[in-house]
């Protein structure tokens, strides 16, 4: 069995929201069913940490309205991650539902390993990155193969919440930590301050889920 190190950097630093990925479900804004992985079960670790780069918040979200967040690997800046270690199949079936394909997508992850870069498509996540090694696996990301050809949208409140949420939860970030860390990516920029996104950070949380696929 192959493993991976996942690095989500976006909604999915919420391990309510990433579950979605793995068992499927529906985020309690609405939008569109998550089929789930193949294999279910949950990462066998996950490890919080910083990477080189920057996030930008790009498109029109289906799910949440607004943009969403794109690694830009270019950026002079540091990225709040949360790796899970899940496997190759797993990782590919949740690449799939990024790309509003069924979890069964026939993937060789050979490319990105040899050159660290492999691209699908033009589409948001679309393209996957390797961030390195831990432990002598391959940590990997879902990207835009060019982030600046994504016209800047603001994400929305439950899309910030939920990244909030995630930070605390992988990074133990404060409130206020949160706010300055947010508001100063494109997208988030001059449309958030700081203090409205710790005021959000601070909000009683949602439930993501469901109560199934219906």
């Amino acid at each position: 069995m192959q493993w991976m190190w996942y690095v989500a950097y976006g909604t999915n630093l919420s391990w309510e929201r990433f579950r979605m990925y793995l068992q499927g479900g529906r985020p309690w804004v609405g939008g569109r069913d998550h089929p789930g992985c193949r294999d279910p079960f949950g990462p066998q670790r996950e490890m919080a940490l910083m990477v080189p780069g920057g996030i930008r918040f790009v498109g029109d979200s289906t799910i949440w309205g607004g943009g969403t967040a794109v690694y830009d690997a270019r950026a002079a800046a540091e990225v709040a991650v949360r790796a899970y270690l899940i496997t190759a199949e797993q990782f590919v079936d949740v690449l799939a539902q990024e790309m509003r394909l069924e979890p069964r997508l026939d993937l060789d992850l050979g490319p990105v390993q040899r050159t660290g870069w492999h691209s699908l498509g033009p589409g948001r996540y679309q393209t996957l990155a390797q961030l390195g090694t831990q432990d002598d696996v391959p940590m990997l990301t879902f990207t835009s193969a060019e982030v600046v050809d994504h016209p800047i949208n603001a994400p929305t409140r439950g899309y910030l919440r939920t990244m909030a949420t995630g930070l605390r939860e992988a990074h133990g970030w404060s409130a206020e930590r949160i706010g300055r860390y947010l508001a100063r990516f494109p997208g988030a920029a001059g449309i958030w301050t700081p203090t409205s996104i710790e005021n959000l950070a601070l909000e009683p949380r949602h439930h993501l889920t469901s109560t199934g696929h219906g």
